[in-house]
């Protein structure tokens, strides 16, 4: 009886320090990554405002991966601002959800991702001319707004090191793509 009420008072004391913990870190989430790519603005930004394309350099598109078995459903418009495509989602009765929001041409896409998984993520693209004006330096940038649950602000910290090196690898495989000839 003594080890049970032991367990339980540690449970207790672990269940608050958790939750002190995480009123130390923000609600908002923040993940960026940037490079440089050897192609004209007006390029690049075709293969981000193209949903079409996604699938050949978003990892985060399901048909990324072809061997997923998803299929991708576009809205009539599947480029520029109001383009969309939705996909099902196992084990939920909501499916997820990419939204281009704005777009500046050539210069900035805006798009809002939802997933009945994860908090809604809003994402930007900033594309500008590298010093040397001969490519195209990008920014893709998520936000998330995690509320002040301790599990959201926990995951929100770790977004960096969950999701990170995938960003990278997009914006590699858009640097393939768009210096491609």
């Amino acid at each position: 009886m003594r080890l049970f009420k032991f367990f339980l008072i540690s449970v207790g004391i672990l269940t608050v320090l958790v939750f002190v913990l995480s009123l130390a870190f923000p609600s908002t989430a923040l993940l960026e990554r940037s490079g440089a790519i050897e192609a004209p603005a007006d390029k690049v930004y075709a293969y981000l405002t193209d949903l079409k394309t996604w699938k050949e350099w978003n990892p985060w598109h399901p048909e990324f991966n072809p061997q997923s078995g998803v299929t991708v459903q576009y809205s009539p418009v599947t480029s520029g601002e109001g383009a969309m495509f939705v996909w099902p989602v196992p084990g939920s009765k909501e499916p997820g959800r990419v939204k281009i929001t704005e777009v500046v041409p050539g210069k900035s896409v805006t798009y809002i991702m939802t997933h009945p998984d994860m908090k809604h993520v809003t994402a930007h693209f900033d594309l500008k001319p590298t010093a040397d004006s001969l490519g195209t330096a990008i920014l893709w940038r998520f936000e998330a707004h995690v509320g002040m649950t301790p599990w959201w602000k926990l995951r929100g910290f770790m977004m960096d090191r969950m999701f990170g090196s995938t960003m990278e690898d997009g914006l590699n495989h858009l640097k393939k793509l768009a210096e491609a000839p």
